[in-house]
């Protein structure tokens, strides 16, 4: 028999466990996914694990700014280049493929454009680091 106190309740009670697996799923990096080319991987990377796993360790790597040379010049993540994406086809020869490589934009549109490009091209690792948006507001500074 359905008891509408009870009801009310249990339903309250299942929508927060929904939200709770939402909130630690939106919270996990995306897995690593393999493009078109057999050898290159792709993966998400969160400002902080950039910084553990390249800057704090030394790990040589390219940090590739996509966004346009204005954008680029208004301030961006020390030690990167800065390849446009509208560019980036055409200047491959800039990029080292034995290296792992970094891409980013405003807001991580571009960077995944990017990461899709070299993956295409065959890059082995390319990590995307989404925006410089999220980079600053998690208090990351920028040049």
């Amino acid at each position: 028999m359905f008891n509408r106190k009870t009801g009310i309740i249990g339903a309250g009670i299942v929508g927060v466990i929904v939200l709770a697996v939402a909130l630690i799923y939106v919270g996990q990096p995306r897995p690593a996914t393999q493009s078109t080319s057999s050898t290159a991987v792709q993966a998400d990377i969160s400002p902080a694990d950039y910084q553990s796993q390249f800057v704090s360790s030394g790990t040589a790597h390219l940090l590739i700014d996509v966004r346009t040379p204005e954008e680029f010049n208004s301030g961006h993540i020390e030690g990167a280049v800065n390849i446009p994406v509208d560019a980036l086809a055409s200047r491959l020869n800039e990029v080292p493929s034995d290296q792992p490589v970094v891409v980013y934009c405003r807001s991580g549109n571009r960077s995944a454009q990017a990461s899709n490009i070299l993956g295409q091209a065959g890059y082995s690792t390319v990590y995307d680091l989404g925006g410089i948006i999220d980079w600053t507001a998690q208090g990351y500074p920028i040049q």
